[in-house]
């Protein structure tokens, strides 16, 4: 078995920066109306700006172009795109259903065949394939991992895509008036890619050892919470969108992202945490030896529900040890977790010897990727 090391980090956010109030021009109102979830949304989550591959009413970017973009940084005179051996893309927003989202984006590098992985899920897809590229480097499978995590939803929600909805409710005599499970993600999710560089030896000045990689799945429990390409029924199953009718796609926002907002408050803290302490009880870490916690957080609202969930569990990292970046670059799923990587590591912070945590939740149906690095 060899080391793993990051030994480089890259990130593409497109466009400029789009603050709060700039965001339902971009997106749009659906039936010409302002949402009444935007404030209240936008209240609790804290973010203040993301990025979208959206500008002046054209999308500039597709998902495997930022992905791209991303993985260029991580080129030098040292590491070029032809000395790639593993690409292993995460992501829940691929541009088709297929060909794989990897191999979309190997076929923007213009380099050499190589090894591809594609994780899909929700945001931790991004974990998944970090975990792949890692197992890959460590068993000796390949010397180096091009690892990424990459969203592009702002097109998912903008007001067009809602429209038919619209009609179809007027012609019903209903309200109409999207559900706040769909409204309520039009305020939190936003564009981006990151990738990581994994090798089986340190280069530069830092690098952060993957020291191990822990994933835990409740499914076989819990019900799906956030959800798209199909609806739930009242039994709780989602009925795919192949067994609708192709009328009612559009007419009951079929591919629409939605969360059952219940679901994600009872479970995703308490089992996050649990998840938490099973994996550093697992290594025999305990919260003392860790340095910065990287915790991915859809919204500021889950931040001091996150740090009691812990403590709860007899796990005390104090705010003083929290490093996000949530505030100024968004949710951007899989890629959330690569954006605070590449943040930390440029920020000339870290210094040899500490330990880092990284903690991934995903409400998708509930699972968990937690990570643990050294920086060396």
């Amino acid at each position: 078995m060899f080391n793993v090391y990051i030994t480089k980090a890259g990130k593409y956010l497109p466009n400029e920066a789009v603050s709060n109030d700039e965001m339902e021009g971009i997106l749009g109102m659906i039936n010409d109306t302002a949402s009444k979830a935007r404030r209240i949304v936008l209240r609790n989550n804290g973010i203040t700006s993301r990025y979208y591959a959206i500008k002046d009413g054209i999308i500039t970017h597709n998902n495997a172009q930022l992905t791209h973009l991303a993985i260029e940084q991580l080129y030098d005179s040292r590491f070029t795109k032809n000395d790639v051996e593993l690409l292993s893309c995460g992501t829940s927003s691929p541009d088709n259903l297929f060909p794989s989202h990897a191999a979309m984006v190997h076929g923007l590098m213009d380099n050499r065949s190589l090894e591809l992985n594609s994780s899909s899920g929700v945001c931790c897809a991004g974990m998944n394939a970090l975990k792949y590229g890692f197992l890959s480097v460590k068993s000796g499978n390949t010397s180096n991992a091009v690892c990424t995590g990459s969203e592009r939803s702002s097109t998912w929600m903008l007001a067009d895509k809602f429209n038919n909805e619209v009609i179809n409710l007027k012609n019903l005599e209903e309200q109409p008036i999207i559900a706040f499970k769909k409204d309520f993600l039009r305020w939190m999710l936003s564009d981006g890619a990151g990738a990581l560089l994994l090798e089986n030896e340190p280069a530069g000045d830092i690098s952060l050892k993957i020291e191990w990689m822990e994933s835990f799945s409740y499914a076989h429990e819990l019900e799906a919470c956030m959800y798209a390409g199909g609806d739930k029924m009242d039994d709780g199953n989602i009925k795919p969108w192949q067994d609708y009718q192709a009328e009612e796609w559009l007419k009951q926002s079929v591919f629409a992202v939605k969360q059952d907002v219940k679901l994600l408050e009872k479970y995703v803290l308490k089992l996050g945490a649990k998840s938490t302490k099973i994996a550093l009880d697992k290594h025999g870490v305990s919260d003392s030896d860790i340095d910065y916690l990287l915790p991915h957080v859809s919204s500021n609202f889950f931040a001091t529900r996150l740090y009691d969930a812990l403590l709860e569990e007899g796990i005390d990292l104090p705010n003083d040890k929290w490093f996000m970046n949530l505030s100024t670059v968004g949710n951007v799923g899989s890629a959330s977790i690569y954006l605070m990587v590449e943040e930390i590591m440029a920020s000339r912070k870290l210094k040899k010897g500490q330990k880092l945590l990284l903690i991934v939740p995903e409400s998708g149906r509930f699972t968990y990727s937690i990570a643990y690095l050294t920086v060396c």
